[in-house]
Parts: C-alpha cells; sequence; structure tokens
C-alpha cells in the first residue's frame, strides 16, 4: 500500500455565511494524461530529482502528481568526465552523461521506494541505440510504474552521434519500435535542438506515442577567459534554467496546436506563475526541473501556488485553463 498524505490536492471546498448567502465551491487540480489520472499537473524534471529519495527529507512525495525518475539506461552508465555542471546567467549547464546505475539496480532499488507514496511514477529511459531503450521498456513492462518517458536526445551511435530526436524518420521509428514493447503509456520527451519542433512532435504522434513532453535542454557552452579553456569537460551541455523558459513556452504552444497528444511542459519553471503560462500555452502538466537544485521544496510550492491562483480567480477546474491562449 502506497502511504497517504493527510493532505489533499484534488479538490477544495470554500464556504462562506454572511447571515443572507451561503455558497460551497469544489476546486479540482486532477488531469489526465494518455489515461493516467494525476491528483495535480506538477512532476519533476528527469535528472533534477533522481528517484525521490534524495528529496524525501525535504519533500512529501504524497503531494506530487508523479515523479519523473532519473534517466535508466539497460547497462550502468558512468556519465562524463568532471567538470560536468556550470552555473551561467539565468540557469545551469549539464553535461553530466546520464550517469546511473541501469536498469536492474532501478527495479530492485527505487520502485519498491517510490511505491510507498501515493504519487505517480514515471520513469525516464535513455539509450544509445534503438535496441537499447527496448530492452529497459521491455524491463519494465511488468513493473508496477505508471508510465514512461523516452529520453530521445540520446545520440545514436549506430547513425554517427546525431540524436534520436533531431531527424523526424528516427522519431517515428523509434517511438514505433518501443511501443511494441511497452506495458505501459509511452511519452517522448522532445529535444528542442531542432529546426522545426512541430515536424519532430508529428513524427512522435504517427509512431504511436501517447503523450509528448518538452523541452528537454538546449545545447550550449562555457568558456573560462582567465584559463582560456572550456568549463566543461564535455565541451558542450545543456542549458536549463529561466533563460529557457520564453522558448519552451513557444515550443508548447506550436506543439499544443500541430499535435493531439497531451503535452508535458518544461523548460525554466520556478514558480506557479511559469508553470501557468505552459499550462495556458496548452500543456495538461508540468514539470520541475533546475528549481529543485536551489530550493529542494520547489515542487510544493508550484502546486500551492497554482492552487493559490484558482483560488484568486475561482477557477473550478484546472482544465480551464489548459491552452486557453490562442494557438501560434
Amino acid at each position: 500500500m502506497r502511504k497517504r498524505s493527510k493532505y489533499s490536492y484534488c479538490s477544495e471546498s470554500l464556504r462562506k455565511d454572511s447571515g443572507l448567502e451561503r455558497y460551497e465551491w469544489n476546486m479540482n487540480t486532477k488531469v489526465n494524461i494518455a489515461g493516467i489520472e494525476w491528483k495535480n499537473p506538477v512532476t519533476t524534471a528527469s535528472g533534477t530529482f533522481g528517484s525521490g529519495l534524495e528529496y524525501s527529507e525535504f519533500v512529501d512525495l504524497n503531494q506530487i502528481g508523479a515523479v519523473t525518475t532519473k534517466g535508466v539506461s539497460s547497462i550502468p552508465w558512468t556519465g562524463n568526465s568532471t567538470p560536468r555542471i556550470a552555473e551561467t546567467y539565468g540557469g545551469m549547464l549539464n553535461a553530466v552523461g546520464l550517469q546511473n546505475p541501469g536498469v536492474d539496480v532501478f527495479v530492485k532499488r527505487d520502485i519498491p521506494f517510490l511505491k510507498q507514496y501515493d504519487t505517480r511514477i514515471i520513469v525516464n529511459i535513455c539509450g544509445k541505440t534503438t535496441k537499447d531503450y527496448c530492452d529497459v521498456v521491455e524491463g519494465l513492462a511488468d513493473c508496477d510504474v505508471d508510465m514512461l518517458e523516452i529520453n530521445i536526445s540520446c545520440p545514436n551511435v549506430k547513425e554517427g552521434g546525431i540524436a534520436f530526436g533531431q531527424n523526424c524518420c528516427q522519431v517515428e521509428a523509434i517511438t514505433k519500435e518501443v511501443k511494441k514493447y511497452a506495458g505501459q503509456p509511452v511519452i517522448m520527451k522532445l529535444s528542442p535542438n531542432v529546426t522545426d519542433i512541430t515536424e519532430i512532435a508529428k513524427a512522435a504522434e504517427a509512431g504511436g506515442a501517447d503523450a509528448i513532453s518538452l523541452i528537454n535542454t538546449l545545447t550550449g557552452m562555457k568558456i573560462d577567459i582567465h584559463k582560456r579553456k572550456f568549463v566543461l569537460a564535455n565541451k558542450t551541455g545543456g542549458l536549463s534554467g529561466p533563460a529557457i523558459k520564453p522558448i519552451a513556452v513557444r515550443m508548447v504552444n506550436q506543439v499544443a496546436g500541430a499535435v493531439k497528444l497531451p503535452i508535458i511542459g518544461m523548460g525554466g519553471i520556478m514558480t506557479g506563475e511559469d508553470a501557468l503560462e505552459f499550462i495556458m500555452a496548452g500543456a495538461t502538466a508540468v514539470a520541475v526541473g533546475t528549481a529543485n537544485f536551489i530550493k529542494p521544496t520547489a515542487t510544493m510550492e508550484v502546486i500551492q501556488e497554482i492552487e493559490n491562483y484558482m483560488k484568486k480567480y475561482k477557477i473550478e477546474d484546472i482544465r480551464e485553463l489548459i491552452g486557453c491562449v490562442d494557438r501560434v
């Protein structure tokens, strides 16, 4: 049995007595993504929250709509050489390289930990070949997890290192292959490092994706002018944080107008107001990433701030806000 929280984020009754009037207002923050209901539209961005264990001292995992795990590969990955993290103005660069102990350790250690809590479990999956992805997906097919998020920003070593997510044909092909082995709904996580994000989203939809998440990090670089060398050992890294939010909101809005799939929006969300921008742009749910490094309680605060907004503007159902602005 999962632990039940004393807190409820599914609904709230507000009553007012003035002698002449009395009313009750119910607020619903539940969202449904590919048939999976979340208690609220907030999850964690992969790679910023581990599998929740590191944050469980600061965050009541019962309060979060879903926990999205760090990337899981078919075998252990050691990641890139150090230094692999660098601060930037308005964000950070990371070139960790998806270090993880592999799917076998994840199944034995992380799933049992997360099953203690009343939250949805989304497993992020990474690989270097299509077979890598499919091996992990097949290994998780009978596991008690709710959704799979496929990180197609990984370099395809069979195709000279280009990321799976940068080529429409590859996106459609890998989505189709993964779906053959999946026992859970499949979320394709899109890279922003492309010419037209809508074409990539359409390819994922054509391949049978159940949902889409975006954006992953933007490729960036930092140089130490005093040492006259790259700050990161990998030379380039993924830029995340507030600096990328306007780009992410724009891409979510574009994709919302191009496909019929539910969208999980992410990229620089620090507050509930940031999250609401993504929701109004067309995202059904949002993921909080870099903010977790600055403030471990960020996810809970985003949830509370969304609820405060709904109370202020008398929004009875979060679905009233999803995609409420025009498409570009």
